[in-house]
């Protein structure tokens, strides 16, 4: 590489600084003693005037002003001062010159100094990325691992659940059944009954486990009116209150279903009895639980159940000409426009 295109070194750069720097202060002590001279030069005339010498080689033209200056004065004046102009600007040229070869130095290193940062950095940031690769795949590993791991405890629990379900089954099969606590109220009923009409007059009695285990009895239909006013009058069960009364179309039979309330023993009951589809027909209980009256009506109404004794049975929804009874099975409309 030639002379003019090589950078200078920093040894270089500071020896043409102290150069320079040199110049500028002997440029500096060469004008002062050139005003130096310059003040002498002007006291001259008035020193040789007193000591009675000669003056006519005496340059009085720069203690003279511009105006009282002869042509050949102002041209010298003027030759002196752009001279002096040329040497300062010289000089300050030198001097920048020696600053930039300094700033250019400092440039440089400055310009390394940032280089070596950001390498520095983009090492790091790498360095970074690849840390977070790596700890990315090890986790991304550890869900894998932690999913297979979950889908084994799933499985496990699974099958000991389905061991203990099996288990309880088979205890559940072997272990019996608990009775109901209603079980000594149906008992109860039972004995109480039977002990006043005998053990025939019921066809069945149990604990209704579909309806809150209330107690169930089966009563003939022939016998029910006696049965229901006993289950009011009789003091052990005192059911004074008909909570509701309705019927039910089976198909193959029909059935009146009654529920009863002791405000006394704070007990309920269940009663039901049977009647056929043909002639439908099941005593009426109103002069004994006078709330009886309208459900009796409605049941005759839509399902055509007489109720022999009412006072007063006939239609309380439809009309009286209305032909058929809606909720039987096979109701089949009369009316198409209806």
């Amino acid at each position: 590489m030639s002379d003019e295109k090589r950078k200078p070194t920093p040894e270089e750069k500071a020896k043409a600084a102290a150069e320079a720097r040199a110049k500028a202060e002997a440029l500096r002590k060469a004008k002062e003693q050139q005003a130096k001279g310059t003040e002498q030069s002007a006291a001259s005339p008035s020193n040789a005037q007193a000591a009675g010498g000669d003056t006519s080689e005496v340059q009085p033209t720069a203690a003279k002003p511009v105006s009282e200056m002869t042509p050949e004065e102002k041209a010298k004046a003027k030759a002196a001062a752009a001279a002096a102009a040329a040497a300062k600007a010289k000089a300050a040229r030198e001097a920048a010159e020696a600053g930039g070869a300094e700033s250019g130095g400092d440039a440089d290193a400055k310009a390394k100094a940032a280089a070596a940062a950001k390498a520095k950095a983009a090492a790091a940031a790498a360095a970074a990325a690849k840390a977070k690769a790596a700890r990315e795949a090890a986790e991304a590993g550890g869900a894998e691992s932690g999913g297979d791991a979950d889908a084994k405890a799933k499985a496990a629990a699974a099958a000991k659940a389905k061991a203990g379900g099996a288990a309880g089954a088979d205890e559940a099969a072997e272990a019996p059944k608990q009775p109901s606590p209603n079980q000594p109220y149906l008992d109860k009923y039972v004995t109480r009954i039977s002990e006043a009409f005998g053990a025939d007059v019921l066809e069945a009695a149990y604990i209704n486990e579909l309806s809150k285990d209330v107690p169930t009895l089966v009563v003939k239909n022939e016998r029910w009116h006696d049965v229901a006013r006993f289950l009011k009058e009789d003091e052990a069960l005192a059911f004074d209150y008909l909570s509701d009364l309705h019927g039910v179309d089976y198909e193959d039979r029909m059935e009146v279903y009654y529920h009863f309330y002791s405000y006394k023993n704070r007990q309920s009951l269940a009663v039901k009895v049977k009647t056929n589809r043909e002639q439908p027909s099941v005593s009426s209980v109103m002069d004994i639980w006078r709330g009886a009256d309208w459900c009796e009506r409605e049941t005759f109404d839509l399902l055509g159940i007489y109720f022999p004794g009412h006072t007063e049975l006939r239609r309380i929804l439809l009309p009286d000409e209305w032909i058929g009874y809606p909720l039987r099975k096979d109701y089949v409309q009369y009316d198409e426009e209806v």
